[in-house]
């Protein structure tokens, strides 16, 4: 059963759609299509994270233009098999169409043409539904913690002669993600890996944590846990809205912070643009930069040959890893509140935030100013 999104247009659910097949959150698509993160998020759980499975005409069923035809021709007084000569169609089929449609004095070509569309809609029972051995092995596995993916290898490999006993991962997936078929208990989701309620798009899930040749944090060396020598940066994306982003730069020891103007999120726009900004300071203060697991520093070797500085990344989902960095985003968002338009802000503007909160004396620095600690280290 599909919960309506209260207001939302066919076109409107076509690009929900789109947009989460690219990857975006609820919350993106919610700003992006102007309407509430509930109404998108309720309509996504509905969907169990699934797009609805898009309705297409038997290439043999009779065509709105065909039912005109029989409609003008039953005005005219033009008999059955004539009507089907026209269509070259069999005289049975044009009888069964006139007839399920009000006879020949009440037939019209739009009323039935929707008609047949609404009558064709008969969903296929599910896999699992139809063949109960299967649907309780299936549990049973699924309760073992295997993977649905597993469970598909595993019955082919037992019942490969037997069609029944034979289901694709994917439709494990809908089973359990789709609750409204009423196959698989609610209760199964708890045995999968991910313990999501609704299926992700790959392109999300991809996302973080697949960055090639990526160096763990937990290699840093040691002077960049204890702050004593400068250099060292932890950085990050500020997110604002209609998907706007400012890169966040913060010197660990000074707290000192830089603010980087970057059009999208892209790896090519965010590495190209904190390398030019890097590339502003002295030798002795480009060492490393902690990162998030987030795929816009994919090209994290580009920035290192271009910066001498090395980079590390947090484990996933392990924000606290850039404890100085959080912090300092959570300052700046005096000056950028969620949801705002980052993109509304030039350099200058963002530089001159950025002197703002470094002339701000620190508790953590002995009530001195990031500006001042930093200048202390290049004297």
């Amino acid at each position: 059963m599909t919960v309506p999104t209260r207001g939302l247009s066919s076109s409107e659910r076509a690009e929900l759609w789109n947009r989460w097949r690219a990857g975006e959150s609820p919350s993106e698509i919610s700003r992006a299509l102007g309407t509430r993160l509930w109404a998108v998020y309720r309509y996504f759980r509905s969907q169990g994270g699934i797009p609805e499975s898009k309705r297409r005409r038997n290439p043999r069923a009779l065509t709105l233009r065909d039912r005109e035809e029989i409609s003008r021709s039953l005005s005219a007084s033009v008999s059955l098999r004539s009507i089907a000569r026209r269509l070259m169609r069999p005289a049975s089929t044009v009888s069964r169409e006139i007839s399920r449609n009000g006879g020949r004095l009440l037939y019209r070509a739009a009323e039935a043409e929707a008609q047949s569309w609404e009558r064709a809609h008969r969903p296929k029972t599910c896999k699992l539904a139809q063949f109960g051995r299967l649907r309780r092995i299936v549990a049973r596995k699924l309760q073992a913690n295997w993977s649905p993916e597993q469970i598909e290898g595993w019955l082919k490999s037992n019942f490969a002669d037997d069609q029944s006993m034979s289901i694709s991962h994917e439709t494990i997936y809908r089973s359990l993600f789709l609750q409204a078929r009423g196959v698989l208990k609610k209760e199964l989701l708890a045995h999968l890996r991910s313990r999501r309620s609704m299926r992700r798009s790959k392109k999300a899930t991809n996302g973080h944590g697949q960055i090639v040749g990526a160096v763990s944090i937990r290699e840093r060396p040691a002077e960049v846990k204890d702050r004593a020598v400068p250099g060292h940066w932890e950085g990050d994306l500020l997110c604002g809205g209609r998907k706007s982003h400012i890169a966040t730069l913060v010197e660990r020891q000074s707290r000192f912070t830089m603010l980087v103007k970057v059009k999208n999120k892209d790896t090519d726009t965010v590495v190209e643009a904190i390398t030019k900004q890097m590339n502003k300071l002295p030798i002795e203060l480009r060492r490393s930069l902690t990162w998030d697991r987030g795929i816009e520093m994919a090209r994290h070797q580009a920035f290192t040959v271009a910066t001498d500085a090395k980079v590390y990344f947090c484990d996933p989902r392990s924000p606290w890893q850039r404890g100085t960095n959080e912090n300092t985003n959570g300052l700046l968002r005096q000056y950028f509140p969620k949801g705002r338009n980052l993109s509304h802000y030039s350099q200058a503007t963002l530089d001159k935030v950025a002197r703002e909160l470094n002339g701000r004396p620190r508790k953590t620095l002995g009530f001195n100013t990031p500006a001042d600690r930093l200048q202390a280290v290049l004297h």
